[in-house]
């Protein structure tokens, strides 16, 4: 297969997470006999230094004549430390959703059994825990009318959605609880939000077309509660913009390392692929950062288009280098392997029949839902 993969590498740790991806791309190539074309562009803080605009229309356009993006991180101390700045790097991922129209987020997340130690919850209440986020990404409160007032003093974020926005990622995800273990989680503030109420509504009706799949629903409140007391009862949870930014990253720590989670946006046409870490400045140049989560957003870019057996190989080299221990500083505080050597040691590993022929049960789901 030949793939045009537009690479963004952004900011902190973006460039150094995202070069191990490629390895592993590199690798599925020469394994399996594809042609991937890579081409890099700036976005977010970098691409504000160097144009003024934190998505360049270069960038844009590359993503948009690309079949896939692949996308590292993004955001800079200079500007979360400063309230008045106009222009945010943030902008520019938000704007590139909208742009591609990229109206789902697919986030996995799912306990590795040689991992369960690095939890910070118990072993008997995360072990078997394997559910999926699908977040609402092109609407809501990210995406509403903003306004200050001239005083500075009173400010408003309006959060707005429509019954055609929430029916098309509802589909997507009652599909997948159809592939996985049929039951869906609507999390929503339908006690005090009308658009919650329009979501709750909207999901009710859509779940009538899908008798199989049980259908629950909980405030969100309750939900960030439950997934640190019982994260296992969960299968697919379907969450609307914010809520849904705010749960998948309190559900990374359920795995040890945020630097463990890729992520899927999906829209009729585009896809974009990328770890769910921020950028990390601290650790920029380093040689610390886990470059895992970026190397399984690769092996759900694979899953997307079909090549199930290559995603595969990535994630069960994954696997090994877990096994080994071969791993970033944030699984081992005594780990003398850094994002490099652990990139390297799972692009080498792709292609090791024993492990790629025979998928244990450590495997992260990827979701074949991604697949429009």
């Amino acid at each position: 297969m030949k793939l045009k993969i537009a690479l963004l590498p952004g900011d902190g740790i973006g460039p150094e997470v995202l070069t191990q991806a490629k390895k592993c791309l590199q690798a599925v190539e020469e394994a399996f006999n594809h042609s991937f074309h890579y081409t890099e562009a700036v976005v977010g803080a970098i691409a504000i230094d160097k144009t003024g605009d934190p998505l360049p229309e270069d960038t844009l356009k590359l993503c948009k004549n690309s079949d896939a993006v692949l996308f590292g991180a993004i955001g800079a101390p200079k500007y979360d430390n400063d309230p008045t700045a106009k222009v945010r790097p943030e902008q520019g991922l938000l704007r590139l959703r909208s742009e591609l129209g990229l109206f789902s987020n697919i986030r996995p997340v799912k306990v590795f059994p040689t991992l369960i130690e690095k939890s910070p919850l118990r072993k008997e209440i995360i072990s078997g825990t394997d559910f999926t986020i699908y977040r609402e990404l092109t609407g809501g409160i990210y995406f509403g009318e903003k306004t200050l007032n001239e005083a500075g003093t009173v400010a408003s974020d309006l959060c707005e959605y429509s019954e055609m926005e929430i029916s098309r990622i509802a589909h997507m995800a009652f599909k997948a609880a159809k592939s996985r273990r049929n039951k869906l989680t609507l999390v929503d503030k339908a006690n005090v939000l009308e658009s919650s109420r329009l979501w709750r509504k909207v999901v009710t009706k859509i779940g009538e077309s899908y008798p199989e799949v049980a259908l629950d629903f909980l405030f969100v409140d309750n939900a960030a509660m439950q997934l640190i007391l019982n994260p296992a009862q969960f299968d697919v949870i379907l969450t609307e913009n914010m809520f849904g930014d705010i749960l998948s990253d309190e559900g990374s720590v359920i795995g040890g390392s945020i630097g463990l989670l890729p992520s899927a946006s999906i829209g009729t046409e585009n896809a974009m692929f990328e770890p769910i870490h921020g950028s990390y400045p601290q650790a920029k140049g380093l040689d610390i950062a886990n470059p895992i989560a970026a190397i399984l957003s690769a092996a759900m870019l694979l899953d997307h288009f079909g090549l199930d057996e290559e995603a595969r190989a990535v994630v069960s080299a994954v696997n090994k280098s877990l096994k080994k221990n071969i791993v970033t500083p944030d699984l081992d505080a005594k780990s003398k392997y850094g994002t490099n050597h652990v990139g390297n040691f799972i692009a080498d590993h792709i292609m090791d029949s024993e492990d790629h022929l025979n998928i244990n049960d450590e495997n992260i789901g990827l979701g074949k839902s991604t697949i429009i």
